[in-house]
C-alpha cells in the first residue's frame, strides 16, 4: 500500500491500528481525495477506547499541516508526540498526560474541532504511547519549538537550524472578523514578544486587513506563527491567520501609521499610503491566498501580556480624532430603499440604532451604528456594492448622532429609532456572531426559523421578493 510513504514521523511500532492501516486486506483505501477523508464507510472500530493519552483523530482535510494538528492540542497541555497518516487523512496525537487528552475530549465533545473550515473526529487510541521513529527531524523540531514557546523558553540551536532552513523571518498575517480596528502598533506589540521586530507593512487585500511583519530571526518568526496563527486578538474576533511570506526581506520607505522600519527611525512619514516597490507588490498578489479561510480547532485567548497590549490599542484607537459611529450612505435607490432596508443590511456588521433618510435629498441616508467600530466595519463591506440596482458609497458623517424628528413633525417616515429593535445581533459581548461577519456573498445563512417551516415556504418567501434560488439546505 502506498499510504505507508506518507508516515511523517515513522510506523508505530506492534500497532493493531497501525496494522490494520497498512493491510493490504483491511478494506481501507489510501486513495487520499475528500471522500475518503476517515469516512464513515471505514467504521472498523465501533467499541470506544478507554481513555488515553494518545488520540485518534480523523477527516482532516489533505493539505492539513501538522503544526494545525499540534495547535488542536495545545490549549490544553503539552503535546510529545504527533503521527500523521497523509494518505488517510488521519492523525495521532500524544498529549503529555492523559489528563490533558481527557480534558481535551470532554471540550471537543461540546464543541465540534475544525482545521481550515473542516469539522475533524477526535477519539480515543487504543495506544497508551507512540513509539515512532526518531528519523523525522522535521517533525522533532516543530515538537521541541512547540515545547519551548510553551515553556516561554527558546529552542535548542539544533532545533533552530532546522526551523530555519524551512522558514522565512518573513510572516505574512490577515486579520479574519475585523471586528475592532488593528493597528501597526498592536501587531508589534503582539508579535515582539517572541523575538525582534524589525519591519512591517499594513495593506487591505480583497476587503481584508493584512499585514507582513520582519523578525530579527527565522527562529522567531516559526515560535510567532506556532503561537498565535488562529489566536484571536480580541474576545471573539480579530483572528490571526498566520502564514510564512515568500519573501525574506521588506523594503519599507516611510514610517507611518501603515509602515514602520524600526531599524531606520529616521525615514520621513510619507503621505502614510507607503509605495510598496513592484517586486513586492507581485509577491503579494503571488503570497496571498493560502490563508483565507483556514482556522485551526482550538482558538484560545492570547497570553495576558499580549492581550493587554492589544486591548490598550484598542482603547486608544476608539477615541481616535473624533470619529462617530454615524455613516453617511449616498446614491441609494429612492424608489426603493426604506429605512428598515438599510437597517436589515447595515445591521448585519454592527447594531442599527437611528436611520434617516434625507427630506430634501432622498438617495442619501444617515446611519448610527452602536460605535465607531461597527460603522467602519459596515463601511469596509458595504461601500461600493450593489443595492437595488445602484452603487452605493458608505462614508463617514461628521454627525455624532442622528436626530429625530421634533414631537408632532411628521417627516413621512424617513426617519427611525431601532434602539429597542429585538434583530440586534451584537447585543450579548463575546456572541458567536461576532466570528460570523463575511463580505455579501449570494448565500444566506437563516436562523429563528419556526419549527413548522419547510423548506418549499422558504424557497416561496424568496422568490416572491425577487429572488432566484439556487440551492437550499437545513442544518442537521
Amino acid at each position: 500500500m502506498d499510504g505507508i510513504s506518507d508516515v511523517a514521523v515513522g510506523v508505530k511500532r506492534g500497532s493493531d491500528e497501525l496494522s490494520m492501516y497498512n493491510s493490504p486486506n483491511s478494506g481501507m483505501s489510501s486513495s487520499s481525495d475528500g471522500a475518503s477523508n476517515g469516512s464513515d464507510s471505514k467504521k472498523l472500530r465501533v467499541e470506544e477506547a478507554p481513555p488515553s493519552r494518545v488520540l485518534h483523530i480523523r477527516k482532516l482535510p489533505n493539505e492539513a499541516s501538522e503544526t494545525e494538528v499540534i495547535a488542536l492540542g495545545l490549549p490544553f497541555g503539552k503535546v510529545t508526540n504527533i503521527l500523521t497518516l497523509k494518505g488517510k487523512n488521519q492523525a495521532f496525537l500524544e498529549m503529555g498526560t492523559e489528563e490533558a487528552a481527557i480534558t481535551m475530549i470532554n471540550y471537543y465533545t461540546t464543541v465540534t474541532p475544525h482545521i481550515r473550515n473542516i469539522p475533524i473526529f477526535i477519539q480515543y487510541s487504543n495506544h497508551k504511547e507512540l513509539k515512532t521513529d526518531a528519523g523525522n527531524q522535521r517533525t522533532q523540531a516543530v515538537l521541541q519549538a512547540v515545547s519551548a514557546v510553551q515553556s516561554g523558553g527558546s529552542p535548542s540551536s539544533d532545533v533552530q537550524e532546522a526551523l530555519a532552513a524551512a522558514s522565512s523571518p518573513v510572516l505574512r498575517i490577515i486579520i479574519d472578523n475585523m471586528f475592532y480596528p488593528v493597528t501597526l502598533d498592536v501587531l508589534q506589540q503582539i508579535f515582539s514578544k517572541f523575538g525582534t521586530v524589525m519591519k512591517i507593512i499594513t495593506f487591505t487585500k480583497n476587503n481584508q486587513f493584512q499585514a507582513l511583519l520582519q523578525f530579527s530571526d527565522p527562529v522567531n518568526a516559526q515560535q510567532a506563527k506556532l503561537a498565535l496563527d488562529g489566536q484571536n486578538i480580541y474576545n471573539s474576533c480579530c483572528t490571526l491567520r498566520i502564514d510564512f511570506s515568500k519573501l525574506v526581506n521588506l523594503n519599507v520607505k516611510y514610517n507611518n501609521d501603515k509602515s514602520r522600519d524600526y531599524t531606520r527611525p529616521e525615514l520621513p512619514a510619507g503621505d502614510g499610503q507607503p509605495s510598496l516597490d513592484s517586486t513586492v507588490a507581485a509577491a503579494y498578489s503571488k503570497d496571498s491566498n493560502s490563508l483565507l479561510g483556514k482556522i485551526p480547532g482550538a482558538l484560545s485567548p492570547l497570553s495576558a501580556a499580549a492581550a493587554a497590549a492589544a486591548a490598550a490599542g484598542r482603547v486608544a484607537l476608539a477615541g481616535q480624532t473624533g470619529s462617530s459611529g454615524v455613516l453617511l450612505v449616498s446614491n441609494l435607490n429612492e424608489e426603493m430603499v426604506t429605512p428598515q432596508s438599510l437597517f436589515t443590511l447595515f445591521g448585519v456588521y454592527g447594531d442599527v440604532q437611528r436611520v434617516k433618510i434625507l427630506y430634501n435629498k432622498k438617495d442619501s441616508a444617515l446611519i448610527q451604528m452602536s460605535d465607531a467600530n461597527q460603522a467602519q466595519l459596515a463601511m469596509s463591506h458595504l461601500n461600493g456594492q450593489k443595492v437595488y440596482g445602484k452603487i452605493i458609497r458608505v462614508t463617514l458623517s461628521k454627525h455624532q448622532t442622528v436626530a429625530l424628528p421634533r414631537d408632532g413633525l411628521d417627516d413621512q417616515g424617513l426617519t427611525k429609532d431601532f434602539a429597542n429593535s429585538p434583530l440586534h445581533r451584537f447585543k450579548k459581548p463575546g456572541s458567536k456572531n461576532f466570528q460570523n461577519i463575511f463580505p455579501p456573498s449570494a448565500t444566506l445563512h437563516l436562523s429563528n426559523i419556526p419549527q413548522d417551516v419547510t423548506e418549499d415556504d422558504l424557497r416561496l418567501l424568496f422568490s416572491n421578493a425577487g429572488g432566484t434560488v439556487k440551492a437550499f439546505k437545513f442544518f442537521q
